[in-house]
């Protein structure tokens, strides 16, 4: 899963990152209004935790213009404002949660999986495919009746392959999901990861796509 974190206060957003990190969540972060809008234009994100009240452009103002382009990427908003009328009127916005400060930062992680989980449209978010199974929800993945161990790295190459059957990712995307537009990408980590997926679940398991990337088979 890839986030996009739009927190202005530096030791919340820290804690935020942090806590992001520790569950394999990639994570780009950035301090106002207008640099949110310039890392929505250039990159791909699986959800969006946003202030409101932000240097430049506020909170409200970069929800507006995100749904007013047809973005229904799964937005939390995380704010101190905490009165009914402020939270209908970030719910009108077009946002999908709304959380107030001070929160639980466990709780902001499980309703941030739930987001992302409805958006997919996954009722049960189960991936079958032969004696593969492989759960986004748990996180739990199965070869037959053997539990495979992956690194976390593995993980986010995996989850995102499984959430989109069917659908060619390309390396440069891959990349973006492991990275996030900030880090420095190994010239051939995606290689390295897919190898040692096929490894643990078999050779034919992730499909190369010669000159376009990758992708898993959509099941029935």
């Amino acid at each position: 899963m890839k986030v996009l974190l739009v927190e202005d206060d530096a030791m919340i957003g820290e804690n935020i990152q942090i806590a992001l990190e520790g569950e394999d969540i990639v994570i780009d972060w950035v301090r106002d209004g207008g640099a949110a809008e310039a890392a929505l234009a250039g990159g791909a994100y699986d959800a969006m935790l946003l202030d409101l009240g932000l240097p430049r452009k506020d909170g409200i103002d970069v929800l507006r213009s995100l749904r007013g382009r047809g973005n229904n990427m799964p937005v939390m908003v995380i704010t101190a404002r905490d009165t009914v009328a402020q939270r209908v009127q970030g719910l009108n916005s077009g946002a999908d949660d709304y959380l107030v400060k001070p929160f639980d930062l466990e709780e902001m992680i499980a309703r941030l999986h739930a987001l992302v989980r409805r958006a997919r449209g996954a009722v049960e978010p189960v991936y079958r495919n032969g004696e593969v199974v492989v759960n986004t929800a748990t996180r739990q993945v199965l070869a037959g009746e053997r539990q495979v161990i992956l690194s976390s790295r593995e993980w986010t190459i995996l989850d995102a392959l499984v959430s989109r059957p069917g659908a060619i990712l390309s390396r440069a995307q891959l990349e973006e999901k492991l990275y996030g537009w900030s880090g420095d990408v190994e010239s051939n980590a995606v290689e390295v990861y897919i190898h040692g997926l096929r490894k643990k679940l078999g050779q034919q398991f992730i499909i190369n796509v010669r000159g376009l990337g990758y992708m898993v088979e959509k099941t029935a």
